[in-house]
């Protein structure tokens, strides 16, 4: 439990590249004892390092920690959502998946389907090479490397001439003010997936709930279901319920 916890915080910081104790608190529900053994145990490792109120992400030479570090590792919560994501998936159906370390699993979960997927997912194309039964469309638009995807304002208009059964979205946090992102390239080609489909889900993981970021760019009832894991609180199980948002909590 404990080693999974220190991954999860180690990934969480290098996601949002610095963090404050308080925040590492609340995000994993934990005492603020157990904050400073787990941050002295990462300082140690070398992966993060202290500033003022709290932690950053050690830098490497290119940057910080590599996407595939944040992304592949640790996959059990993630791999469960996705499985629980693809149960909403029928043949025929036209699939946006978002770009995020969450989604990139999905696609293998949905190996089997005879469906069309739109994306700006780079993850998601490398994929689907294998998977010959699912057909793809590529978002156009500029590379973004930090979140290994295509973003710009042609990705959202080129997304808007499509209506989908079903997008799954990504998000870096979610709190009483909404759903939000990171990525000021991405926001419009999020809005732009939740105004053309039929039913927009959201597949974030457990510790990202009470989480705020740079851009809101959905509100929670917005989405037509929310998917998660163990890990969320009885306070935002509560929560999801007075948004009368249908959650589903993905046993791993």
């Amino acid at each position: 439990m404990k080693a999974r916890r220190l991954q999860e915080m180690g990934l969480y910081i290098a996601e949002h590249k610095s963090a404050t104790m308080e925040e590492l608190q609340n995000a994993f529900q934990i005492s603020m004892n157990t904050v400073r053994r787990d941050l002295a145990e990462l300082v140690a490792e070398g992966s993060v390092e202290k500033v003022y109120g709290g932690v950053r992400a050690k830098q490497t030479v290119s940057g910080y920690l590599p996407y595939e570090q944040r992304s592949l590792k640790p996959s059990v919560f993630k791999r469960a959502i996705c499985a629980k994501a693809a149960e909403l998936v029928h043949d025929g159906d036209i699939v946006f998946i978002d770009s995020g370390t969450t989604t990139i699993h999905l696609l293998e979960a949905l190996k089997d389907r005879s469906i069309t997927v739109i994306t700006n997912n780079i993850e998601i194309l490398m994929s689907a090479l294998d998977y010959p039964s699912i057909r793809l469309i590529m978002l156009p638009g500029e590379l973004q490397r930090s979140t290994h995807s295509l973003t710009g304002s042609d990705s959202a208009a080129f997304l808007s001439n499509f209506n989908t059964n079903i997008a799954f979205m990504a998000a870096t946090g979610i709190s009483d003010g909404g759903v939000t992102n990171s990525i000021p390239l991405e926001y419009e080609i999020k809005k732009a997936a939740i105004a053309h489909t039929g039913k927009a889900v959201l597949m974030v993981t457990g510790n990202k709930f009470g989480i705020t970021s740079l851009l809101t760019y959905a509100r929670i009832q917005d989405f037509d279901r929310i998917i998660t894991d163990t890990r969320i609180s009885s306070e935002w199980i509560t929560k999801m319920s007075q948004h009368h948002v249908p959650l589903t909590i993905a046993e791993t």
